[in-house]
């Protein structure tokens, strides 16, 4: 304990220094500000950078590639809660809730507990970065193929039971999702299937794609067509502060998403989207009878707080596997790691050792980084809530801009925005008969690695199906699925005798 300590002394002294707090404050709103942009992620920024800092000394390169991670986690949930447009995938659970309170006149409380439940998650998953990074990472690897397909298959059942009006359009979103993830190439046989003969469809569907079509381009379409010219549905914002209820409302939520969120982000089973989504649903179900109320009408604070805290634990949680094992659990861990091979440094179980100074720098520069986004953000809530008075035509006009300029700028293919508008053009269908769009993006983003993992599971049990409950883990995993379908229909079965 007391060498770690001297380590994260070290580590302060390196991060403080005036050229690398300069590389934090620029990453971090760098960071702050692509997470606003639909369709620009941290993964396609730091790879777009790469090029560009290059000849900068590696310390400082990594402090600034991840500030532009964890601040393009909070930038995300901005748009998520002001247009209901998330510019990451891992915010796109706090538009639900979110944008609802926004429209109930309560963006300036959604924003300032996104804002200090990121600060709140950010620093206790620092913290046990910190101190318990090598035993986490030895407890991730030992999980197999079967304990991640099962825990995937837990996200699915989970997600598609919560979100939408019932458990079958959830699941009809969700497997809508898994037939978008068949396309391309087979990870393990290399085989083209589902292409239909278009080579853009090789590299697979891009996720970011279909996010930004299914969210901001359904969005605006939507807006267009349903709602016209009218007003009265605008966002006005009658204080930028919480209450003292909301308060109390929230602080145990930022609690339970940094627990759920943190184990997720230091094994690859996702990034930030599955828990998210779990922290949403177990703060639903947690939720009283007048706060549950809330949830799909007016907006519950809790479902802005809960994933928001979550988010940012799991983006803190991608280090431990990444820096002690060279294992990146993210897209964007995996072009952080390319950036660390770039200066020809090998993340792993050595890295503690052969590059300590770094390691412990970059470890300091995450809790100078939340504190900078906190001062950067919670203030500035009023200037993002002036956003809500802009009006409506030219609103949803700039989000289709911003929408088509991200989503091209990923490829520079026509097709992806024919895709996009088209994707868009389903999205509003969805909407219009209440079927969730979050569960697609799972189904994609999930569906490839969960049929890679059970294959890989078949393959260690020679075929059979027994393996997921030979093993205790994967077993438990497979007892809560079913809990998660079962149990609801038991108890509303009772509740009516």
């Amino acid at each position: 304990m007391l060498e770690t300590l001297n380590n994260l002394l070290a580590g302060f002294a390196t991060a403080g220094t005036p050229i690398n707090l300069l590389w934090a404050f620029a990453g971090c709103a760098l960071g702050t500000a692509i997470g606003v942009l639909p369709g620009l992620g941290p993964a396609v920024t730091v790879a777009m950078l790469l090029p560009i800092t290059g000849q900068v000394e590696p310390t400082a390169s990594m402090i600034f590639f991840a500030g532009i991670y964890y601040g393009a986690m909070y930038g995300g949930s901005t748009t998520s809660i002001l247009l209901n447009t998330p510019g990451e995938t891992g915010t796109m659970v706090t538009a639900l809730e979110g944008f609802k309170m926004a429209k109930s006149g309560r963006a300036g409380a959604a924003l300032a507990t996104a804002a200090i439940g990121s600060f709140v998650a950010g620093s206790i998953a620092t913290i046990l970065v910190t101190l318990f990074a090598p035993m986490l990472a030895e407890f991730a690897v030992k999980l197999g193929p079967p304990e991640y397909f099962c825990l995937m298959l837990l996200a699915f059942t989970t997600v598609s039971a919560v979100l939408g009006q019932s458990t079958l359009r959830g699941l009809t979103a969700l497997f809508f999702g898994l037939a978008l993830g068949l396309v391309g190439i087979d990870q393990i046989t290399a085989q083209v299937r589902y292409t239909g003969g278009i080579l853009e469809f090789m590299d697979g569907i891009e996720v970011v794609l279909v996010a930004v079509g299914l969210f901001a381009v359904a969005e605006a379409l939507y807006n267009a067509l349903y709602e016209g010219r009218s007003e009265a549905s605008m966002n006005k914002l009658t204080k930028a502060h919480m209450t003292r209820r909301e308060w109390r409302r929230s602080w145990p939520a930022w609690l339970r998403g940094t627990a759920i969120g943190f184990p997720f982000g230091t094994i690859p089973a996702g990034g930030t989207e599955i828990p998210t989504f779990l922290s949403y649903a177990t703060e639903r179900k947690l939720a009283g009878p007048e706060e549950k109320a809330e949830f799909g009408t007016t907006g519950a604070i809790e479902g802005v707080a809960g994933p928001e805290a979550a988010n940012n634990a799991a983006v803190t949680g991608t280090l431990v596997p990444l820096l002690t094992l060279g294992i990146p659990t993210s897209v964007t861990a995996a072009i952080l790691l390319s950036a660390l091979q770039n200066y020809g440094i090998n993340a792993g179980p050595q890295l503690f050792q052969t590059s300590s100074a770094l390691v412990w720098a970059l470890i300091a520069s995450l809790y100078i980084g939340n504190v900078m986004l906190l001062v950067l953000n919670l203030p500035m809530v009023g200037l993002w809530v002036k956003l809500l008075k802009i009006p409506r035509a030219q609103l949803y006009a700039g989000i289709l801009i911003f929408a088509t300029v991200g989503v091209y700028g990923m490829r520079q293919s026509a097709f992806d925005l024919f895709l996009m508008y088209g994707l868009g053009l389903l999205g509003v269908v969805m909407r219009r008969y209440d079927f969730p769009t979050a569960p697609v993006i799972v189904g994609l983003i999930l569906g490839p690695m969960a049929e890679a993992q059970m294959r890989n599971a078949l393959s260690i049990g020679e075929g059979s199906f027994m393996v997921f409950l030979q093993r205790p883990m994967s077993a438990t995993l497979l007892a809560v699925v079913v809990a998660v379908l079962v149990l609801p229909r038991l108890l509303a079965r009772r509740v009516p005798r």
